[in-house]
């Protein structure tokens, strides 16, 4: 028999129901199978790691031993990636950082991928922080270029760090929730932008680049408007910026200004947020809060205005760029300057030729020959 042309097929009413529940669990299937999958290769690598810790420190296993491994491993197993004498030495940091084997399967870190891994041991020394940005990670699905520019603008030390009069205004629990919302200061530097810029243009920035605006934010929020106008018995005004955390059920009202905290902008923003509380929040949301962000301010300043603030509100500081210690050598004083080497004279010296065991390779090459046969962490 020849198949029934589906336009010629009366389906039975709950089709479509059935249909999309068993879409469902396909694909919940899927996820927990790359899920076991990536749990159990984070385990089989551990379980690698920790034979070369243990045979290093009782047997004095060296670079040579490992390098000899690996090329072991590659032999017999030719199909499968990941037995570098690098790849190795991740695994045995791996290990040591994450001592107890049993306890990994409940972490964050075992929902990670191995490439998430090897920038939190490449790139933090704190178990600690690598277990904040593990969690961050899984939470906010952050992919690799991601946790690489959290990591680097040291999120973790800016969440939460913002003036605010939350305590004084909320409730202890929403009050800890609250600033959870605000960073202090938040990293711009995506939209190319330096010096002082008008406020609009700084506006359209974000909302141009809408998508790395909301991951610097924080994971919850949702964008609801940009100059959000109302009117008061006939006086027009308009909200910057107008988000809504999914999350915590609250609107949260965002200013924008380019220079130095003015007590003025306090009560602009505590007016601002009195009027979503009253026209646009609904009984089951949280109460409203404001988000004033400048370029600069002054802590005493700050805590007068917020002290005489009805509405919760907290000032945080912005930046175009990147909120690490390190620092471009233009951005360096003339004396640090004259103490570091500029980026063309670090190109020129990696590129020398020299010698080594009768063979002419550079420096750059030869410096990453040792990072492929040293057997720490961070190479």
């Amino acid at each position: 028999m020849g198949a029934v042309p589906a336009g010629d097929l009366t389906l039975p009413d709950d089709y479509p129901e059935l249909l999309e529940q068993l879409k469902q669990r396909v694909r919940t299937a899927q996820t927990k199978v790359v899920r076991e999958a990536n749990t159990e290769l984070l385990r089989l690598y551990w379980a690698i790691g920790k034979a070369l810790a243990d045979r290093r420190d009782k047997e004095g296993w060296g670079a040579k031993v490992v390098e000899r491994l690996a090329l072991d491993l590659r032999r017999e197993f030719p199909g499968t990636r990941g037995f570098s004498p690098r790849s190795l030495a991740y695994m045995r940091a791996f290990a040591l950082a994450w001592s107890d084997h049993d306890a990994i399967v409940q972490q964050p870190v075992a929902r990670l991928p191995w490439g998430h891994v090897t920038v939190l041991l490449d790139k933090l020394d704190d178990q600690a922080t690598r277990g904040w940005y593990a969690a961050a990670a899984v939470e906010n699905g952050w992919s690799r270029a991601v946790l690489l520019n959290q990591i680097k603008n040291a999120t973790h030390r800016r969440v939460g760090t913002a003036p605010s009069n939350f305590a004084e205004l909320l409730e202890p629990a929403e009050s800890e929730l609250a600033r959870e919302l605000a960073k202090d200061p938040y990293v711009f530097d995506f939209l190319g932008l330096s010096g002082p810029v008008a406020e609009r243009e700084l506006e359209q920035a974000l909302m141009d680049r809408i998508q790395q605006t909301l991951a610097e934010l924080g994971r919850g929020f949702a964008f609801v408007g940009r100059q959000v106008r109302f009117e008061v018995d006939g006086d027009d005004f308009a909200i910057d910026l107008l988000f809504f955390h999914v999350e915590q059920l609250r609107y949260v009202v965002v200013e924008l200004k380019i220079g130095k905290f003015e007590p003025g902008f306090a009560g602009q923003l505590n007016f601002y947020v009195s009027w979503v509380d009253d026209q646009l929040r609904r009984s089951q949301h949280a109460a409203t809060v404001g988000l004033l962000l400048c370029a600069d301010r002054n802590e005493r300043v700050v805590r007068y205005a917020l002290g005489g603030s009805s509405q919760p509100l907290a000032v945080s500081t912005y930046t175009f760029d990147s909120y690490g210690d390190t620092r471009t050598y233009e951005a360096l004083s003339p004396a640090e300057r004259a103490a570091v080497p500029a980026a063309a004279e670090l190109e020129a010296a990696l590129d020398a030729p020299m010698e080594v065991h009768g063979h002419q390779v550079t420096l750059a090459e030869y410096l990453e020959q040792l990072a492929q046969h040293d057997d720490t962490p961070n190479g």
